[in-house]
Formats: C-alpha cells, structure tokens, sequence
C-alpha cells in the first residue's frame, strides 16, 4: 500500500505514535501507537485500529466497548514519523468513560471533565480494575494502597502474592465457600499489581490462555522447554 511508504518507519522502531482528535470539535482524544498492520487496517476498514505495547496485538478501538472511531481524515507530519487522525467519535475515547484521555491537571492534579459513560460492563472488572491499579502508580503512597505497593520494594509486593494464595489454599482445605471466594479475589489483585509493575496486560495473560486450548497439559510444557 503506497501510503504505508511514505511513514519512516525504522527510526521510530517500526511503531509511530498516533495523536486522535474530535473532526467536529477539533478537542484531543488521545494518544496511541500503530504499526504498519494497523495503519493498513485503519485505512482500509476506515475505522481506527492500534497497536498496544502492553497487550502486545493489534486491536481496534471500540472493540470491547462498541466506541469506535470512523476515519475523517489522516494527516502526516513534516518528519513523516507522527500522525493525526480526525475522527468521528462514538460514545467516548477514555477507558474511565470520559469523552478524551487528557483529563488530570498535571499541575493541581484537577478531575477536568466528568465520566460519562459506565465502561466496567464493557471492558470487564479484570481489565477496569488493571487500568485502575495503573492509574494510582503516582499518587500519593500514604493514600492509597496500590501506590504503597508499587513504589514500594519490589519483594514486598510479591509477598503479598505468596501470602494471599496461601490464605486462599487455607480457604480451600477449610472448605469455606464466602473466604474462597473473598481470597481468590485478594489473589487477582496483587498478581494484577504485579503485572502492572511490569506494565504487561492482563489481555496477554487471555491470549496466552487461548493459545493453550485444544493443547494437552504435557504438550504445553514441553513446548516451553523446546522454547
């Protein structure tokens, strides 16, 4: 595809970032990345499609919640290395249900503009509540928990892992259905802080159990030892 060419591609390591406006009001909905693929898909679908560095796939936008973007227009910058595109917005571009990304002050720390849509449903309570663990990285760790954790030594973070599913086994053996429950939950969201530590999508941890199907047990070993 000729377009594909004119983006110089190598310097930016082969993903170039991808600034999103509003094409009625001109407003910033977001920043992302895209790869040859999803430029292609893009352009050929005329429906916004990205490449996640933390999911490490293509997906297109509106995927999981239905709020796609229809292209208006794509613009090149002078360097060919940065693109803008113009698009009709469904429903809101933010994960958190806010029409744009930019929303924090960075100077007060100011909420700017309100949710407006409730994306939990959409998006699911795994990957609302990964984005959401991301979201605290910064704050202020006498406030908030998941702040502690991350800025704090990484092995105590990962005790927490270990204690929790050592509490959930407890649970199991005592044969308490309400503690089972409440430690399988303790357990999902410390692996979900330590994955975030790391910055890895709890969506590779999905393709990666999606991979495993119609593969027995023993095969799925052996093919990480061959690896």
């Amino acid at each position: 595809m000729e377009q594909l060419d004119k983006i110089d591609w190598e310097k930016m390591g082969n993903l170039i970032p991808v600034i999103t406006q509003d094409a009625n009001t001109n407003e910033v909905l977001m920043l992302a990345y895209m790869n040859k693929e999803a430029l292609e898909l893009t352009i050929k679908t005329n429906y916004a499609h990205y490449f996640s560095r933390s999911r490490q796939r293509i997906w297109k936008k509106g995927e999981s919640s239905n709020h796609l973007q229809e292209i208006v227009e794509i613009l090149v910058d002078c360097d060919n290395d940065t693109l803008l595109l113009k698009v009709n917005q469904e429903g809101v571009a933010c994960h958190t249900g806010r029409k744009s990304c930019f929303y924090t002050n960075l100077k007060t720390n100011e909420i700017i503009s309100d949710v407006e849509v409730n994306t939990t449903a959409a998006y699911g309570v795994i990957d609302t509540l990964y984005h959401t663990i991301c979201e605290r990285k910064n704050e202020n760790s006498t406030k908030s928990y998941t702040a502690k954790l991350l800025q704090g030594k990484q092995n105590s973070m990962l005790k927490k892992v270990v204690e929790e599913a050592g509490e959930f086994t407890f649970a199991i053996k005592d044969n308490n259905e309400e503690e089972i429950i409440y430690e399988a939950a303790d357990i999902a969201y410390h692996v979900l802080v330590a994955l975030a530590s790391k910055n890895i999508s709890p969506d590779r941890v999905k393709q990666e159990l999606a991979r495993r199907f119609g593969m027995s047990g023993i095969e799925e070993k052996n093919s990480r030892k061959e690896s």
